[in-house]
Order: structure tokens, then sequence, then C-alpha cells
């Protein structure tokens, strides 16, 4: 498993490029969203890639930038056209306060 570790200043369009070649793969089968923890796993449900975004939820341009990336990513996924998928719970409300 790799693990990637993004702060505040992530940059949208470079991460959504690198979870999107991540997603493309032949042997990847899941995405889930869960807060701060962006799982990818492969069809055998092994964890391939982690995500893990060490932000503050309650900063509206940060929560934007998610916004931005996980529409971006999900978009990508959904045009791949076979069984490449995903779960999304970025909102979860124990992360909003």
């Amino acid at each position: 498993m790799r693990e990637i570790f993004l702060d505040e200043n992530f940059d949208v369009d470079r991460t959504t490029e690198e979870i999107n070649n991540i997603m493309s793969k032949w042997s990847i089968y899941l995405l889930d969203i869960n807060g701060p923890n962006w799982v990818i796993y492969d069809y055998d449900l092994r964890v391939k890639y982690l995500f893990q975004f060490h932000v503050d939820f309650n900063d509206i341009e940060v929560r934007i930038k998610l916004e931005d990336l996980r529409l971006n990513v999900i978009h990508h996924i959904e045009s791949l056209k076979d069984e490449t998928s995903y779960k999304d719970n970025l909102a979860d409300s124990n992360l909003i306060k």
C-alpha cells in the first residue's frame, strides 16, 4: 500500500490527475471517499493507495478544493465504462463543527 499525505496547500489539478491515473489502471476497482481518507482498492479489496488529507474541514476554501477534487474524480470514474466504482462520504458531519 502506498500512502500519500496532503495538506491544505494541495493542488486540485495535480491531485486529480494523480488519482485519475490510478483509477484508470485495470487492477483498480473502488475509491472509498470517507472524510479525509480516500482509500483505493483493487478487485480483491486490498488497499492499494491511501490519500490522507490533513486539512481543517471548517476552512471553507479547503472544503471547496476538496469538493472540486471529489467531483473531478467521480466524473472520471463514471466515464471509465467499466466496473470501477466509488463510495462518497466526503462531508462527514463529525469533521465539520
